[in-house]
């Protein structure tokens, strides 16, 4: 990368960062306190009446899943809401006319997402201490695999909402309707290998299925579906979604009046 490019890469990056950063409370925090209730409900009450799944206790089955509940969701709304605001007070203009490379761009905004991601997932990992102090780790590169690629995967996905989107309404819908429903389908709370086998191999049209799945793999050695298939499907969606952004930007899609 060229000295002006990493320049305007370290630049989006450290105000990506200082901006989730300085409103902490709002960015942090609500997702590190609706996880500890997600641990004292479903870990704790309704836990304890539930089997342990391949030897796991439950609510120790749950923490990877509310892990990447946590990367998901943050990852995605860092990006979407940082560039929709960059679009609508106009900032976005000057950045696309100045000779910052799109790859720069998408790159400096992603990163500052997945860092976010990143960031409330370990401090989500760190409260599931007190409700499961023993924390497993069958194998730490698959863990970080996961969870960096997962972080990209949504920050990118993050990045395409905000292009697309025309005012403050649009930021929400996909979230709401398709990010949300996936998510909580995705094997947070449950293993796929519970249900039917039609609804087996329903769930695994749901991307967000390799994801987790792949992620609880590291921690405890066990997978509903192959950990290479998971992670071919993560590279898979990673390129897609950067393929289709360097596509949009370079046409002007939805940064055009």
């Amino acid at each position: 990368m060229e000295s002006s490019q990493l320049v305007a890469f370290q630049t989006i990056v450290n105000k990506e960062i200082t901006r989730f950063l300085r409103i902490w409370s709002q960015t942090i925090l609500p997702s590190v306190i609706t996880t500890s209730l997600y641990f004292l409900i479903f870990g704790n009450f309704v836990g304890k009446q539930v089997a342990a799944i391949n030897g796991v206790s439950y609510i120790a089955f749950l923490v990877p899943g509310l892990v990447m509940l946590a990367v998901i969701t943050n990852s995605f709304s860092n990006v979407v809401s940082s560039f929709f605001g960059s679009k609508f007070q106009r900032n976005i203009e000057e950045l696309m006319v100045s000779p910052v490379s799109n790859m720069t761009i998408i790159s400096g905004y992603v990163i500052g997402g997945a860092l976010r991601g990143i960031i409330v997932g370990g401090s989500v990992l760190l409260v599931s201490l007190f409700f499961n102090p023993k924390i497993e780790v069958y194998n730490l590169g698959i863990l970080l695999v996961f969870i960096t690629l997962t972080a990209i995967v949504f920050a990118l996905g993050g990045l395409t909402n905000g292009i697309f989107a025309k005012k403050f309404d649009d930021v929400s819908i996909f979230p709401t309707f398709v990010l949300t429903p996936l998510t909580y389908l995705g094997g947070v709370f449950y293993s796929i290998k519970e249900l039917p086998p039609v609804w087996q191999n329903i769930s695994k049209l749901n991307p967000i299925i390799y994801m987790v799945d792949g992620f609880r793999y590291g921690f405890y050695g066990f997978s509903d579906i192959n950990v290479v298939v998971s992670l071919v499907v993560l590279v898979g969606f990673t390129g897609a979604l950067l393929g289709l952004n360097l596509y949009l930007l370079d046409r002007g899609i939805g940064l055009k009046n």
